[in-house]
């Protein structure tokens, strides 16, 4: 007489579900995360556009990094002499687009100089600029640390640029961002988070429910 198959056990896998869990947990706490950040980039954004409504000058910060109350305030430099030139993309303040002429800056016998955009050309020809004194804006400048710099602490504090209220001769002003132009896509990042965890959530428990099913 032989003896009877036990069946195989069906209960809930521990190991894998607390696995799972501890994954949803860690996407949520993403996702509250980012919902943090989104009211920290508001008050920035807020911070900005009351130093766009100032009109009076602050020190040009030539160290990095910037402190956020100098960015979009209005400074002036006196530029001795154009060292360098780095030639980009951009558009002047009637949306017309063309080639940014920035200026690397020597204002005295040592130190690191400013960056100072000058206007907008229509090809990669700098400009016969002699320099001297330029009033403008305070914007953050076109190297700034990447995501994946900043997550491996390897990131590099950003300089700051002043866009010259005049453009140099022969060229068009440049247009100034504006503190609106500030990323802030927090809350649509949170919501990935949630998403992915109520997905991870629903896709295990069917799958071990399905395994389950006699």
């Amino acid at each position: 007489m032989t003896d009877p198959v036990t069946p195989p056990s069906r209960r809930w896998p521990l190991i894998p579900t607390i696995i799972v869990l501890a994954a949803v947990l860690v996407m949520i706490a993403l996702g509250v995360w980012q919902l943090q950040r989104k009211s920290e980039k508001e008050a920035l954004v807020a911070l900005y556009q009351r130093n766009m409504a100032m009109s009076s000058l602050v020190a040009y910060p030539e160290l990095p990094p910037v402190a956020d109350a100098f960015l979009y305030r209005k400074s002036s430099v006196v530029c001795l002499e154009a060292v360098g030139w780095d030639p980009r993309s951009g558009t002047d303040r009637k949306g017309r687009a063309g080639i940014r002429m920035i200026a690397e800056c020597r204002t005295g016998a040592e130190g690191p100089g400013v960056l100072v955009d000058v206007g907008i050309g229509d090809d990669f020809t700098p400009p016969k600029w002699a320099g001297g004194i330029v009033q403008g804006t305070i914007v953050p400048g076109p190297e700034q640390p990447t995501v994946i710099a900043r997550a491996t602490g390897k990131a590099v504090p950003a300089r700051a640029m002043l866009i010259a209220d005049t453009p140099a001769a022969g060229l068009r002003a440049s247009a100034v961002p504006s503190a609106d132009d500030t990323p802030n896509n927090h809350l649509a990042y949170a919501g990935q988070w949630f998403l992915f965890a109520a997905a991870a959530l629903i896709i295990y428990i069917l799958a071990v429910r399905r395994r389950l099913r006699p």
